[in-house]
């Protein structure tokens, strides 16, 4: 679990000596005419490695630090030897992928910005949930709620809170990010998805 710290350490490192220099958040958070234009590519990395506030940054690493030690787990099992490999991969991976969607939507856009390991998180906790769908998930950190249940929940919650605009979260992060953690193991090994199924359905 050291990786895991490590890289939890660095995001806190940077977040928090962002929020005292705004100029590291202009030059590196997520902005898609500024990647596509001047062909800044390594906001869709870098942004994930900021945040606006104490209460953003704490949540995504708690939720990060609480579900990625259940995914390294689950990788070691599904992929002996490499489950800590297969975590780094999914995470980097995740949060270019849950940007794309954005990237597109955005890239006339120069006053589009973007900041936070959302998108990565989700990935991180839809892919517990795919190996693991009704392990229990506590909402408000108070109400216990079957894995499966809240997924689905949050994946409808996220789509339409991002067609309605109506805040300043990135709700297609959220749900790109989501979609990308479920299928994340079965582009490495597609027999996991027959397990998924028979997880899922247990009676069959």
């Amino acid at each position: 679990m050291n990786a895991l710290f490590i890289l939890i350490a660095v995001i806190v490192v940077i977040s928090v000596t962002a929020f005292s220099q705004p100029h590291l958040i202009e030059k590196y958070q997520f902005n898609a005419y500024r990647i596509i234009k001047h062909k800044e590519y390594v906001r869709l990395i870098s942004h994930g490695f900021l945040h606006g506030s104490w209460s953003h940054l704490l949540i995504n690493m708690f939720v990060l630090y609480s579900f990625g030690r259940a995914v390294i787990y689950y990788f070691n099992q599904a992929f002996p030897g490499r489950g800590l490999l297969m975590f780094f991969i999914l995470f980097f991976a995740a949060l270019i992928f849950s940007s794309l969607y954005s990237l597109v939507k955005e890239k006339e856009n120069p006053y589009y910005n973007a900041i936070g390991a959302s998108g990565a998180v989700s990935a991180v906790v839809f892919t517990s949930i795919f190996f693991s769908p009704y392990s229990m998930l506590y909402l408000f950190a108070i109400v216990p709620i079957p894995g499966i249940v809240f997924g689905v929940g949050y994946l409808v919650y996220s789509r339409v809170m991002a067609q309605k605009g109506m805040d300043n979260i990135g709700h297609d992060a959220h749900f790109w990010g989501a979609v990308f953690g479920l299928i994340f193991p079965i582009l490495y090994k597609p027999s996991l998805f027959i397990d998924f199924i028979y997880r899922l359905f247990p009676f069959l």
